[in-house]
């Protein structure tokens, strides 16, 4: 087999142009050449991709000469002085700011970009942009760069806290929070990736309820079913109304009422902590703040006198219209663990038919003696006492706060004596042991 190799001759190439004019007249300028593609034939100047086909055909770099060195003549007494030394700078590249990058994060990071043009300054130090090969005497920056090649936020759980519950179901949580690639709490973790901070948990226990120390006979059973029935309000993620506890009942005996106090509360799901608001904040229907109460049946108490069997009778003054007359006992000082209580005294009109009136109707000094008693001498159900937050393990970063937690029952109100007893008695769910704090990103 024969082959020809046939050798085609290069028709095209680069010429180098005479120098352009000097950039200024006096003072100190400068000259640049450029090349052109050529026909050699015909001497035709040709668009560059001509030359471009042929790789050993490669453009002349740009030349740069000095010109016009003299100084200027003199004007008006004064020498016309050229910005920059005296000299008129060379073009240069000047670059825009960089864009903001394409990826907020990831292992391969994402690019940035910037503008890049060639630029000169006249005489008059007016900056103006010129065509690119007047400056390729130096290298052209880059226009793209990568950009934040670090790894993403991640969510990272803590441990999971004690079940709310001693016994049955009861539910569990955790903090968790999102991480960054320095170790440093942040944001922007995907929120449909967050593990869940909640769980139900079971303890193995058998749940016994206690028994009514009073009997169900001595209550009205619409008024006991309405306090067993009423809904318990728990904090949300939105502000919701939490009603507090019912006071003591304010007879011991008879009918009388409870009050309780409402307070504006929402639920940080990050801590899993509960944090006071405004009452404007929760717009929603306000719970009853007052409800009826049963003190069951009027007794005697050990307190009163012999000559006071009745404490609902009238303490007799004659035959005076206004008299002062025994209206049951105040609330307990105490719920539980023993307080006390006085019997009311009120003034009251025999007219009237025992009908209450001011102080002032009746002798100040046939008013009868002081008479008291003490109430609620069970002890108090176990609670949960804490101590005050230790000093924050960092300053910033996300640091953990620790406390003391522990079961105590209050053997005397008065007295203020408690004692600590094992954390089974305590019903109501364990207050945290920890806390994140400082939750602010450390100085670079």
């Amino acid at each position: 087999m024969v082959q020809f190799l046939f050798y085609q001759p290069i028709r095209y190439q680069w010429r180098e142009t005479d120098f352009f004019p000097c950039s200024v007249t006096c003072g100190g300028g400068y000259q640049l050449n450029s090349a052109e593609c050529t026909d050699i034939r015909s001497s035709q100047v040709l668009p560059e991709h001509h030359c471009n086909s042929y790789p050993e055909n490669t453009k002349p770099t740009p030349k740069l000469k000095e010109c016009n060195m003299d100084l200027c003549p003199e004007s008006d007494g004064f020498i016309e002085v050229m910005p920059y030394d005296h000299f008129q700078p060379l073009p240069r590249w000047e670059q825009g700011p960089w864009t903001e990058c394409s990826v907020s994060c990831g292992e391969s990071g994402g690019l940035q970009e910037r503008s890049v043009v060639c630029v000169e300054d006249d005489a008059h130090g007016q900056i103006t942009q010129v065509e690119e090969w007047k400056c390729t005497h130096s290298p052209r920056p880059i226009t793209q760069q990568s950009c934040n090649s670090f790894t993403c936020p991640q969510w990272v759980a803590m441990e999971w806290s004690q079940c709310t519950v001693t016994c049955g179901r009861g539910l569990r949580y955790r903090v968790v929070l999102c991480i960054d690639h320095r170790g440093q709490h942040t944001g922007g973790c995907n929120t449909s990736l967050k593990p869940h901070i909640k769980e139900d948990c079971l303890v193995p226990v058998a749940c016994h309820k206690p028994r009514e120390s009073v009997p169900v006979e001595a209550k009205l059973p619409w008024l006991k079913q309405a306090q067993e029935l009423e809904e318990q309000r728990t904090a949300t993620e939105e502000p919701t109304l939490i009603p507090g506890p019912w006071s003591p009942c304010s007879v011991t005996c008879g009918l009388g009422k409870q009050t309780r106090e409402l307070k504006c509360r929402v639920l940080l799901s990050f801590t899993q902590t509960e944090v006071d608001l405004p009452e404007e904040e929760c717009g929603e229907e306000r719970p009853e703040l007052e409800r009826p109460c049963d003190g069951g049946a009027c007794t005697l108490g050990p307190g009163f006198s012999p000559d006071l069997q009745d404490p609902q009778g009238p303490h007799t003054q004659g035959e005076e219209p206004h008299h002062w007359d025994y209206r049951g006992f105040s609330g307990c000082s105490a719920s539980c663990a023993t307080g006390r209580q006085t019997a009311v005294v009120r003034c009251v009109s025999r007219r009237r038919g025992g009908e209450e009136v001011d102080d002032s109707h009746c002798d100040p000094s046939s008013r009868p003696p002081v008479i008291g008693r003490i109430c609620n001498p069970e002890p108090c159900p176990p609670r949960w006492e804490v101590t005050a937050w230790t000093r924050c393990s960092a300053s910033c970063g996300v640091g953990i706060q620790t406390r003391s937690v522990f079961c105590m029952r209050v053997l005397s109100v008065e007295q203020q004596d408690s004692v600590s007893v094992s954390e089974k008695e305590c019903r109501e769910f364990k207050p945290s042991i920890l806390q994140p704090c400082n939750q602010v990103d450390c100085p670079p």
